[in-house]
């Protein structure tokens, strides 16, 4: 019996799309002229990947910790053996009434499973699995479904993926950035976490981290020495940053794709000329 076989290629949408050519915004929020989105925007969307990622560079930052190997073992008790009335635990000798040492659940007993340096806490990635899953966030920013399944507020934005003219690296003044944010429609998003910012719960409070935020945009420049990053940090759930610094840490918070983000026109020009690519 043959078998017959069909090309379903026609019948087959991609889940998403994403368009390749998009216009740039002035301040103001309107067109000033048209880009091509450069190869990264259009990456497959893999968020078991950017996941993986994510937890990666999450546990780079953590540092081992341990106990010292003999802590609670210098001592020479022993135990009395049994017939005495006694839990047979290591207890000292030369005392009318011996205490119980080494034993892990005693008073200056050792710990039964302290945590240990050697153990591997940092889940290593590979370098093209890491840059693949740079370009798939990256591509999620250009999403709107993605963008709202976050939580963020889009009614307002003119489009996605949000690119803007370079004056908005420029910006050094607060007032002219909520300016800005407000004629593209972005400010909604940053009252929405100022509104939900709480005090955490737990012991954490007298730990350096009493407050809980959420994330709203990010803003990704050209260069290190854009006088809008210092103004945006003081905005709640903000992020600005170098494109050359983009990690899945910025671009998916919690290993979930789809952020809310700002590029300016130089940022992308930065990504055509190759970055994460590879």
């Amino acid at each position: 019996m043959s078998m017959v076989s069909l090309d379903l290629s026609p019948l087959i949408r991609p889940k998403y799309t994403i368009p390749t050519t998009v216009k740039v915004l002035d301040l103001g929020g309107n067109a000033v002229s048209e880009v091509s989105l450069p190869p990264q925007f259009l990456e497959p969307i893999r968020p078991d990947l950017i996941l993986r990622a994510y937890i990666s560079a999450l546990t780079a930052k953590l540092q081992p910790k341990g106990t010292d190997p003999m802590a609670g073992k210098r001592t020479t008790a022993v135990s009395f053996g049994i017939g005495l009335g006694l839990a047979r635990v290591p207890r000292v000798k030369g005392s009318l009434w011996p205490t119980a040492r080494f034993a892990p659940n005693v008073v200056k007993g050792r710990r039964a499973h302290p945590p240990k340096v050697e153990k591997v806490l940092h889940e290593r990635i590979n370098k093209r699995e890491r840059r693949k899953a740079i370009r798939s966030a990256i591509a999620a920013t250009a999403i709107k479904d993605l963008i709202t399944a976050r939580g963020h507020i889009v009614e307002k934005v003119p489009q996605i993926p949000l690119i803007v003219s370079d004056d908005f690296e420029r910006i050094g003044v607060m007032a002219d950035l909520k300016k800005a944010l407000m004629s593209l429609g972005l400010w909604d998003d940053i009252e929405r976490v100022a509104e939900r910012i709480r005090v955490r719960s737990g012991k954490g409070k007298m730990r350096g981290r009493r407050y809980k935020e959420g994330k709203s945009l990010l803003i990704v420049v050209s260069t290190v020495d854009a006088p809008v990053i210092k103004v945006a940090r003081n905005l709640p759930g903000v992020d600005a940053v170098p494109v050359r610094n983009l990690s899945v840490l910025y671009l998916a918070p919690g290993g979930v794709p789809g952020r809310l983000t700002v590029w300016t026109l130089s940022a992308i020009e930065e990504l055509r000329r190759g970055l994460f690519m590879g």
